[in-house]
């Protein structure tokens, strides 16, 4: 019996993805968990495995097309089997290449999307429009008609996200229109297109700019503690081959056990309440080649030193070599952003949606300072950034995390008992 290949959903926010290549060709003999291809999401490139055996049959989207999520891909039969022709629904988005399909049976690009979400939010049994309860009562209090929204979520469910990124009307009823300023390309510049992860940062965090009320924190760190903790540790590992730490790893244990220790920051905000973790999972800001992705360590407050510093290194691994899974990316409920190692002093960083924190921080440098004598003198000062929801967290709130992340830093001795 002939199994489609669909485009699997292998990030949270995924809604399409690009096939990178495939791994095995038509006629290839195919058995269970066989690595069949490679698909680009918005967060990484990541293997899609085979759940039949067979024979691949037919490959109805080429290497380098896009296709939305739950497209066939292609099909897999048994022995002799007739091979099917593509589903309308294996039609990649408009310009890119693809196998055969009944003619005038697909629609392509945004326009295909656009019908399908209309129709799937609007179309109901019982004639009513598809849309959650926080959706509905968001798009009340905001004057916002469901009736003109496409839905984003399964089955094209009208979703908060969908709401809350509406156009709101002006007075007298008219929609005020999302301005863009395109720039002027000459003949000589390169006009490079999106990729998947590109366009889900730069959805993300226009999101985050303009429906999530940020203020900003700042405070500085004797970082001498640290460093001079680091390089005694480090100094040992050299003789017996143990764990190397790089300073990072301290920050992420003091981010973690403050955020344990004032719980208030480790939440997010979700229209009729605020969602407190009971854990804290730390999201890490990880640069790669198309752009920042943000993978997930578990439960970051209860873990060793030795445990965070090697579940970073695999995460960066990893993340270079695009072979994060989905369950790494999710659940994050607070944010780390170093760059200090590219010499930033500092900076405030954009938070990550849903999350209400993130911590940027910057360099540890030498400057003069004034010690307890009140003389100049040189020390190692390290520059800390909160980025707050001010619908979460409140300055004094923002203030008494920094003030503990302050202690645990400037005292590493306590993160290690």
């Amino acid at each position: 019996m002939a199994t489609i290949i669909e485009m699997p959903k292998l990030s949270d926010t995924m809604t399409e993805g690009t096939l990178v290549k495939w791994l095995k060709k038509e006629g290839d003999q195919i058995a269970n968990g066989d690595v069949l291809a490679e698909i680009e999401t918005d967060k990484a490139t990541m293997e899609m495995a085979a759940f039949d055996e067979g024979i691949l049959g037919k490959i109805y989207v080429t290497a380098g097309s896009k296709a939305l999520l739950g497209a066939a891909l292609g099909v897999i039969v048994d022995p002799g089997e007739a091979i099917p022709e593509a589903p309308a629904a294996a039609a990649p988005k408009a310009g890119a290449a693809a196998g055969p399909a009944p003619a005038g049976a697909a629609k392509s690009g945004s326009a295909a999307r656009t019908a399908a979400s209309k129709s799937s939010a609007l179309a109901t049994a019982n004639g009513k429009i598809k849309a959650s309860p926080l959706a509905r009562r968001i798009a009340a209090e905001r004057g916002i008609d469901l009736r003109g929204l496409e839905g984003s979520g399964p089955g094209g469910r009208i979703v908060r996200v969908d709401v809350e990124t509406a156009p709101v009307s002006a007075p007298g009823g008219a929609a005020k229109p999302v301005q863009t300023i395109r720039p002027v390309a000459g003949p000589d510049d390169t006009r490079i297109p999106l990729t998947g992860m590109r366009t889900i940062i730069a959805e993300r965090l226009f999101y985050s700019k303009t429906q999530i009320p940020h203020f900003y924190l700042n405070i500085e760190v004797d970082a001498g503690p640290i460093l001079a903790l680091r390089a005694q540790i480090n100094a040992g590992a050299e003789k017996t081959g143990g764990n190397k730490y790089t300073v990072n790893d301290f920050i992420l244990k003091a981010v973690a056990g403050a955020a344990a220790q004032v719980p208030a920051v480790n939440a997010s905000f979700d229209g009729d309440s605020i969602i407190q973790f009971a854990k804290v999972n730390l999201s890490v800001a990880i640069a790669v080649e198309d752009g920042l992705v943000t993978p997930v360590i578990r439960d970051a407050a209860k873990k060793s030193m030795l445990e965070l510093s090697s579940s970073v290194k695999d995460l960066a691994a990893k993340a270079k070599n695009k072979k994060l899974s989905p369950d790494e990316f999710a659940g994050g409920t607070i944010t780390v952003s170093n760059l200090g190692a590219y010499g930033i002093d500092n900076f405030d960083a954009i938070i990550n949606p849903p999350q209400a924190a993130i911590l940027s921080i910057g360099a540890a440098k030498k400057v003069p300072v004034v010690n307890a004598k009140g003389e100049i003198t040189v020390g190692d000062r390290m520059w800390v950034g909160m980025s707050c929801d001010h619908r979460v967290v409140d300055g004094a709130v923002g203030a008494t995390y920094l003030a503990a992340l302050k202690k645990l830093l400037e005292n590493p001795a306590l993160m290690l008992v």
